[in-house]
C-alpha cells in the first residue's frame, strides 16, 4: 500500500510539473562550431581550462551561460556578442579580449555573422568538475 501510494504521489507530482512548466528548448551550438582543450588545470577547488573555439560563417555558439567567468582572445575573425536582451553588447574583432561573468543572470550567444570562421582562445576558470557551459533556452530573440 505504502509503494502504491508513493508511486501515485509521485506521478501526479510530475503530471502537474510538466502541464505547468512547458518544456524548455536550449539552444545547441550551430553545425560546424568546435571545441579543442588545449589545456587544463585544477588548483584547490577551481578548473582552468584552455580551449580553442572555431565557429564557421553564419554559425552561433547557442544561448548558455558559465558557473565561473571566462576570458577569450579573438584569434581570426570577428565574434558579435549578445546578452538576453538580444542587445549586442559586443562587437570583437581579431585581437580583442572577451570577459563574460558567471552566473544564469548573464545569459548570451557568441555568433559569427562574418565571411570567415571565428577562433577563440577561451580560458575558463570553473569550480572543479563544473561544465564548461550550461545551455539555455532563447530568451525570445528572433535569431538563435
Amino acid at each position: 500500500m505504502r509503494m502504491f501510494l508513493r508511486t501515485a504521489i509521485t506521478g501526479a507530482v510530475a503530471a502537474v510539473t510538466f502541464a505547468t512548466c512547458g518544456t524548455a528548448q536550449a539552444t545547441p551550438p550551430g553545425p560546424g562550431v568546435t571545441g579543442k582543450v588545449i589545456a587544463q588545470t585544477t588548483v584547490g577547488g577551481t578548473d582552468y581550462i584552455l580551449r580553442e573555439i572555431t565557429v564557421p560563417p553564419g554559425q552561433g555558439t547557442g544561448w548558455h551561460y558559465h558557473d565561473g567567468p571566462l576570458y577569450a582572445v579573438v584569434q581570426q575573425g570577428t565574434l558579435s556578442h549578445f546578452d538576453s536582451t538580444c542587445a549586442s553588447d559586443g562587437v570583437y574583432p581579431k585581437g580583442s579580449t572577451i570577459q563574460e561573468p558567471a552566473g544564469a543572470g548573464h545569459v548570451h550567444i557568441g555568433r559569427n555573422l562574418g565571411d570567415t570562421p571565428v577562433v577563440l582562445d577561451v580560458l575558463y576558470v570553473l569550480p572543479h568538475g563544473a561544465p564548461l557551459s550550461q545551455d539555455a533556452a532563447n530568451p525570445g530573440c528572433p535569431f538563435e
